[in-house]
Parts: C-alpha cells; sequence; structure tokens
C-alpha cells in the first residue's frame, strides 16, 4: 500500500470538486520548512492522488537541494489538456479560486498547463510564477530553462564519466517543453541524437536526427513519427537503443522493472518528475549505469521560476540554473564515488541536510498548527 505521510509530510492535502466546470483537482503541499510551497499543476486525464503526493515529494528535494527558500508542493487536474481553450480557461480559473487562500502554494505551470493558464491564475489569485513576459515573467518553457540544467548535468557527467559531449550519442523520450531544449542546446555542443518519441510514437536514425526539422514539425502539430529519414519504433523499442545518455522527459515510471533490462546507456539523466521506480533505480545502479535523479537533474525550471518570482532578469535566472544544478550534480557524484551510495540515495541525504537544518527553526509541526510545545 501507498504511504502518504512520514516525518517530512504531507503537511496538507486538498481536494478539490466543482461540477459546474467539471473541476476534479488534488493540491497536495507537502513540506513548508524552507517556505511557501513552489510546485507545477499538472493537467492530465489519468493524475491520481498517489501521484501528487510523489511529484510533491520530488518538489520539496529539488528546491531544498537547490538552495531555494521554498517548500514543495504539487497540484494535478483531472482533465483533457487539449479541450476547447475556452473550457480550459473556465476550469483553470475555478481551479485558482478554489485555492485563493491558501497561501502556502505559489501555482507554477508543468505539463499540460502554459504560461497562458499563469496569466488566468494571476487574474484570479495573483500567486503565480511562469508568467508571461508582459507581466516580467520569464517564459520557462520557451527559452528551455530545465532543458538548460539538463545540459549542464550532461556535461558534468560526460566529465564524470570519461567521455566528451561532443560525438555523445543520446535518447529523447518525450519531444516536449523539456525534451525539444535539452536536445536542442546538446546538438549545439556536439552530441548527436539517436532516437526520439512523443505521445504518437518513436523514431531513431543511428546517423543522428535533425532537431531543427523535428522542432518544425512539433510547431507544425505533427508528430516526431512524420519525419522522413529515420525508422518507426514503439515507445518500449526505445529503451534499448545503444547510446550514452537516455533522457526520459515526460510522464513518471516509464522506466520499471518491466523494461529497465533492456536499457542500453551509459547514464540516465532524469528529464521528467519520477521517470524511474525505485526498484529500476536500483537496477540500474547494480549493472553499472549511473542514473542522475529527476530533482538534481531537472530543477532548472523551478530555480528559474523562483528567481522569476523575486524579479531576477533572465540572464540571471540562467546563470543561477548552471551554478547551482552544477553544484548539486557534483555533491551527487562525490557522495556516490566515495560512500558507494545509490545515487537517489546521495541527493536525498544532500537535500535532507538541508531541510532538517531548516525543520530545526520551526516553532509549528509540519502536521497542524499547533507549537511542539502545547
Amino acid at each position: 500500500m501507498f504511504q502518504y505521510s512520514d516525518e517530512l509530510g504531507p503537511f496538507k492535502i486538498i481536494h478539490l470538486y466543482e461540477p459546474s466546470v467539471n473541476l476534479k483537482a488534488v493540491l497536495v503541499v507537502d513540506n513548508v520548512a524552507m517556505g511557501p510551497s513552489v510546485g507545477g499543476i499538472r493537467m492530465a486525464a489519468d493524475v491520481t492522488t498517489e501521484e501528487c503526493v510523489r511529484l510533491a515529494r520530488a518538489m520539496t528535494f529539488k528546491n531544498a537541494a537547490a538552495g531555494l527558500p521554498h517548500g514543495g508542493g504539487k497540484a494535478v487536474i483531472c482533465a483533457d489538456p487539449k479541450m476547447p481553450k475556452a473550457d480550459k480557461e473556465k476550469l483553470i480559473r475555478a481551479f485558482a479560486q478554489g485555492l485563493r487562500n491558501e497561501e502556502t502554494y505559489i501555482f507554477a505551470p508543468d505539463m499540460g498547463v502554459d504560461e497562458e493558464c499563469m496569466a488566468w491564475i494571476r487574474d484570479e489569485v495573483g500567486r503565480v510564477v511562469g508568467l508571461p513576459h508582459v507581466f516580467g515573467g520569464i517564459p520557462l518553457d520557451k527559452l528551455g530553462a530545465t532543458g538548460w540544467g539538463l545540459t549542464q548535468v550532461v556535461d558534468v557527467v560526460a566529465k564524470e564519466c570519461g567521455f566528451k559531449v561532443k560525438g555523445l550519442r543520446f535518447v529523447v523520450q518525450g519531444f516536449g517543453a523539456v525534451g525539444k531544449h535539452v536536445s536542442r542546446f546538446l546538438v549545439d555542443k556536439g552530441a548527436l541524437l539517436v532516437g526520439v518519441s512523443d505521445s504518437r510514437g518513436a523514431i531513431c536514425n543511428q546517423n543522428g536526427l535533425d532537431v531543427e526539422q523535428l522542432l518544425t514539425l512539433k510547431t507544425e502539430g505533427k508528430s516526431v513519427t512524420e519525419y522522413n529519414d529515420a525508422t518507426q519504433i514503439t515507445g518500449e523499442d526505445l529503451v534499448g537503443i545503444e547510446c550514452d545518455v537516455w533522457i526520459p522527459a515526460a510522464r513518471p515510471d516509464v522506466i520499471h522493472k518491466g523494461n529497465v533490462h533492456h536499457m542500453n546507456t551509459k547514464v540516465i539523466v532524469q528529464g521528467a518528475n519520477i521517470p524511474c521506480t525505485a526498484e529500476a533505480e536500483k537496477y540500474l545502479h547494480q549493472h553499472g549505469v549511473l542514473c542522475i535523479p529527476d530533482f538534481i537533474a531537472n530543477a532548472g525550471g523551478v530555480i528559474c521560476a523562483v528567481m522569476e518570482y523575486r524579479g531576477a532578469t533572465q540572464a540571471a535566472a540562467f546563470q543561477a540554473i548552471e551554478e547551482k544544478v552544477r553544484r548539486n550534480t557534483e555533491q551527487v557524484l562525490r557522495r556516490v564515488n566515495q560512500q558507494s551510495m545509490l545515487p537517489r540515495d546521495a541527493a536525498v541525504a544532500l537535500a535532507k541536510k538541508r531541510l532538517n537544518k531548516a525543520m530545526s527553526y520551526r516553532r509549528y509541526s509540519l502536521f497542524s498548527t499547533a507549537p511542539h510545545f502545547l
């Protein structure tokens, strides 16, 4: 059975239901020891409370590891993100209104929710990051903040593992807001994209794929499977492509006990949140595959969001991403090498050290507003 709570949280779980707009949503505020929680809103037809709890914890660790003055939270809306715009706006606005007084949570974008949605939330409650440029926002998805951070991780790991970014072969599972930008950044550094997928299928070409052509296809609303010079494969086949770096950048648990033994890579850099099951990560570690955890690797987006919230420039935000992500990756690798730790255990230890220090200063319990001494 899934364990919802432990010594870190969740602080609160809120279920929202508004039948007039068919709103079914969940907010999980996991831990606020570092400050008000920041975490994206994920919209998908199959999201669950369990997924939201797991994602909120990942945000707690991500924000703590990055040294941000914010706790972890996450929201999910059970709906089709491709619904008509007018219906989506009503849904998002109703969601924001339902949480208008929940000051422990700052709204942010995630899968199925973009900067336009953030503008609607701003109009309702004001407590939001990831805004359009006209409101002083730094367009995270358009600029590729998370992808930029992943590129820094690949650079650090390549040096650690003894190979160069130039010429390395990589695969991206999920050519969306994260996947397309990390592909672009890595190819600019001389790497070779040999396999990619989106929600409609997957393709591979051992001689390399043209990222610009792929970007054009996506801009036109087409699938990567419409790329001409490539072999169409299944999503499961993508797992087995031989490469140096494999980057999951879509949904949770895409690498699991049923397919992890097919992995044929040296390194996995987790661009998505919780893309590997715990069992799969242990298997990879035992078989010599370095797996950089999500909340270390993909922290670029939330770092950028927090910098935006504090009025920083785009240049300052990207510099902060580079510095923080590289530092944390190096610290995790140092723990892995010196203590023979599972990478996730090393990353959690890093985050918990900072989190526990923050918690030690708190007068109040994480689970109620009652002081410890009452």
